[in-house]
């Protein structure tokens, strides 16, 4: 997959700490629905719950789909 470019100049679409829902953590893009933003990456860290498929990850967007969804990039888990 290519790098994820990140515009500095955007003002809808930064990086946040989250929660990302995912049975796999090979996947570099996740909807809407699969990611619950936090205020820091301790709280992403410290809420992150592994045998529940819940990790913490610093995420980029949302940026809109071609399919009408909201998706979020993984910038990098935590």
């Amino acid at each position: 997959m290519q790098p994820i470019v990140m515009d500095p100049g955007s003002t809808s679409l930064e990086q946040h700490p989250a929660l990302v829902l995912t049975k796999r953590q090979s996947r570099k893009r996740f909807p809407e629905g699969c990611v619950t933003l936090v205020d820091s990456e301790a709280d992403a860290i410290h809420g992150s719950r592994p045998d529940e498929n819940l990790y913490a990850a610093l995420v980029y967007g949302p940026s809109p789909s071609s399919e009408g969804l909201r998706l979020y990039y993984l910038v990098r888990w935590l």
